[in-house]
């Protein structure tokens, strides 16, 4: 996440649903992946991508730093509910289970541990088939802090 877009406030309470979608927007990086934020608040978060075709790689499945980037945003949105939206990444351990195919990923991320300066959380990359058939293509691990002010 990033800080709130100007005439947003987060001094004093936690981002909201909106205020995440707003954050969202301002990604230029995930509007290009087409990322759709589904779920987010107290220690959790969750983004749908579709799996278009310029998303892949030589062998027709997610490139896997569509992967990488899925687990990445969708931890940092996990930690940023609760420690406020100027948080940044300090490190993402990706490991890839088997190929991503299909017509959609959701990454959800959940905070494991969490201190008033930091936050520790894993998450599940999942490939849905046209048929909502899921399997799990990758998990991660990330760290997230909030910014020095």
């Amino acid at each position: 996440m990033h800080p709130p877009t100007e005439g947003t406030s987060m001094t004093g309470r936690l981002p909201t649903f909106d205020d995440a979608l707003a954050v969202l927007a301002g990604q230029n990086f995930s509007a290009l992946v087409g990322a759709e934020l589904i779920a987010f608040g107290t220690g959790a978060a969750a983004l749908k991508i579709p799996l278009r075709a310029d998303l892949l790689q030589q062998h027709g499945v997610a490139h896997g730093g569509v992967l990488a980037y899925a687990a990445d945003n969708a931890i940092t949105f996990a930690a940023g509910s609760l420690l406020g939206a100027d948080v940044r990444t300090t490190g993402v351990s990706v490991a890839y289970i088997r190929p991503a195919a299909g017509a959609y990923l959701v990454a959800t991320a959940t905070v494991v541990t969490s201190t008033s300066r930091s936050a520790v959380c894993s998450c599940e990359v999942v490939a849905f088939d046209e048929d909502d058939q899921a399997s799990i293509v990758a998990v991660a691990q990330g760290t997230v802090r909030r910014a020095q002010s």
